[in-house]
């Protein structure tokens, strides 16, 4: 016998929108009239996982959803990212359909009917809004933006090996369950959660794509930025290499490459300066250099989530020099005495010193200086 009067019933959303936003409170109230206007008839809810926008977003959220019980809330502190954030709003309803659009009204909202027609009617797993087939379109993107999705969207369908034209879409209608086999296997890594959801697949997806072009926003500053590229390779690249290594670690090991290239170009000049003889002071010079250079490339881009500013970027860097400082004597003096030995060379003098550095670096940046903060 069910617990739940037949006055106080509620029939369940059919279908759930998913809406990950930062500093869009000018365009959230926008959004939900535009949608509440498309979907009438429709049992909906709008999810708007909010990552702490210092712009108030979520309290224009709560003041909407205090005027309309379909309209919900996650505000996430201390992380940031839009793939995860789909992911957990997608996780916090009981929806059999799914949809994940922008909260900054780029999205044509009109799509959304038919969406939900063509994934109930056909045997579909998910059906996709694309600006790369016939009727659809990217709107006023600048060439830079043009080339970069492009390039992005070669990649992706190259790996997935399905003919999707728009594997970067963020503008798509899925079934609730496929979510569910499959979101143990999603990254939650970047900006591209369609293209992590048929990755994560354990089948091939049954999909069908319907075409829009892409609008200007009408507030609020674009999310772009050169972390969207670097991100999506790094997602690219847990999917290729798998979960038992973490996404961050190999950031870390991407951004230590370009520091050992930061090391040796300060190394070999202050060598063909100064000589040889002058190898242990280039050596603890090289280090700081590039300590320093890994420390602002990973506050940029390994821990943007975390990203230290102002006063806590200065603390961030002191205190990633200070803690640092063991795992540089020992680079410095491992490197100094194979060099001394004269079998290994100073190439690979200093590179067994960078590599001994290496993991405890890493684990000072894990544990001690942005986590911290």
């Amino acid at each position: 016998m069910s617990v739940i009067s037949s006055h106080s019933y509620c029939p369940p959303p059919e279908l759930a929108i998913i809406v990950p936003t930062y500093n869009e409170a000018d365009s959230v109230a926008e959004l939900v009239r535009r949608v509440a206007t498309v979907l009438d008839g429709i049992a909906w809810e709008i999810i708007v996982v909010d990552d702490d926008s210092p712009d108030a977003t979520a309290e224009r959220v709560r003041e909407l959803a205090r005027q309309d019980a379909r309209v919900r809330l996650i505000q996430r502190i201390g992380r940031r990212g839009l793939s995860s954030a789909c992911i957990e709003g997608m996780l916090a309803t009981t929806a059999p359909f799914l949809a994940v659009m922008d909260g900054d009204l780029q999205h044509d909202e009109t799509l959304l009917p038919q969406m939900l027609v063509t994934l109930k009617t056909a045997a579909l797993d998910i059906v996709i809004g694309s600006r790369y087939i016939a009727g659809g379109g990217v709107g006023e993107w600048n060439t830079q933006r043009q080339w970069m999705s492009r390039l992005a969207t070669r990649i992706g369908q190259r790996l997935i090996h399905a003919e999707l034209h728009d594997p970067m879409s963020g503008f798509f209608m899925v079934r609730a369950n496929v979510i569910h086999r499959c979101v143990h296997h999603l990254s939650g890594v970047g900006f591209k959660i369609l293209l992590d959801i048929f990755f994560a697949a354990p089948t091939p997806l049954r999909f069908q794509e319907l075409p829009f072009t892409f609008r200007q926003r009408l507030a609020g500053a674009s999310k772009l930025e050169s972390a969207v590229l670097w991100e999506y390779l790094l997602m690219l690249a847990q999917k290729l290499i798998g979960t038992r290594i973490p996404v961050r670690f190999i950031a870390f090991s991407l951004i230590g490459g370009l520091g050992v290239a930061v090391h040796m170009a300060v190394l070999w000049p202050m060598l063909h300066l100064l000589g040889e003889t002058a190898f242990l002071l280039g050596q603890a010079t090289a280090t700081l250099v590039a300590m320093t250079s890994n420390f602002f490339l990973n506050n940029l881009f390994t821990y943007r989530d975390q990203r230290l500013i102002g006063r806590q970027l200065l603390w961030g860097w002191l205190s990633f020099v200070l803690v640092c400082g063991l795992g540089a004597l020992a680079n410095v003096g491992i490197a100094n005495a194979l060099f001394q030995q004269g079998n290994s060379g100073w190439f690979f003098s200093a590179l067994a010193g960078i590599l001994v550095g290496a993991v405890w670096n890493y684990a000072v940046t894990a544990v001690y200086t942005w986590k911290s903060h």
